[in-house]
């Protein structure tokens, strides 16, 4: 979330939150600068002070900044804020798996080791009948718009892809690039005939930790899920507030939006 507090644009998200009334808030990593233990609990009071239950997974800048602590207890002071580095929300209608995509030796790349992935499709399959499938991670899958060449996306994102999606995800929740991209599988991918929707996603940062660097948004997504659809808004934080710049819907299961008009 940055290094800075903004007392005007906190103020804003909560009155966006209040409004849209979530069932969950998802944070998908650097919810601080160096990963020092009073930003990270700056980013769980606020995160908590908005009303609805936090799901949060670590990006890069969550690691501690300093060594040895980086290797021997990554991921303690995270931990200690938000329980576990790999959360679960479940409900009759929402199923959120989050993953630990970020890795000590790594300062921008990811990835997720098999043994994450297969924890990853278990906990996934353990989802209600009918209920909304999320996979969240700090590293994104789909590529961005804008300045993002030293950012790759997750590695080895199509087996990655592929398991989580055989797993039955219905949405794949990412962040790490500070802008803002959505997109659905079979718009970028050749895949069978019925294979089941699978929306790809990237959150503009809340947080701005540079505000002098080009190409990184400020704003957040709202996703509503409806019986047949997914409807991704984009809000970016503009002088007066949160506006939201677009708004795209997407099949849920197989088929097309067209099918959903006959």
């Amino acid at each position: 979330m940055g290094r800075r507090e903004d007392p005007e644009v906190e103020a804003a998200l909560a009155a966006l939150v209040a409004r849209v009334a979530p069932e969950l808030v998802v944070a998908s990593g650097d919810l601080a600068h160096r990963g020092r233990p009073a930003e990270l609990d700056r980013a769980h009071a606020l995160l908590g002070s908005l009303g609805p239950p936090v799901l949060a997974v670590p990006g890069n800048h969550d690691l501690p900044h300093t060594f040895p602590k980086r290797f021997t207890r990554p991921w303690a002071e995270f931990e200690r804020c938000f329980g576990t580095t790999e959360p679960t929300h479940a409900s009759p209608t929402l199923h959120v798996v989050g993953v630990n995509s970020a890795r000590p030796w790594r300062h921008q790349g990811g990835a997720l080791p098999g043994a994450a992935l297969a924890r990853a499709t278990e906990r996934l399959r353990g989802a209600a009948d009918g209920a909304y499938r999320v996979v969240v991670l700090h590293h994104h899958l789909v590529g961005a718009p804008w300045r993002a060449a030293r950012k790759r996306p997750l590695s080895h994102r199509s087996s990655v892809l592929d398991g989580l999606s055989s797993a039955g995800a219905d949405l794949i929740l990412g962040g790490h690039i500070h802008q803002a991209a959505v997109s659905e599988r079979r718009e970028f991918e050749v895949v069978a005939d019925g294979a089941p929707a699978a929306v790809l996603a990237v959150a503009p940062g809340f947080g701005q930790p540079r505000p002098h660097r080009t190409g990184e948004a400020r704003g957040l997504a709202v996703y509503e899920i409806g019986e047949r659809t997914v409807t991704a808004e984009v809000y970016v934080w503009s002088v007066t507030g949160f506006e939201q710049t677009a708004r795209r819907i997407f099949p849920r299961g197989s088929g097309g939006l067209d099918a959903l008009t006959q």
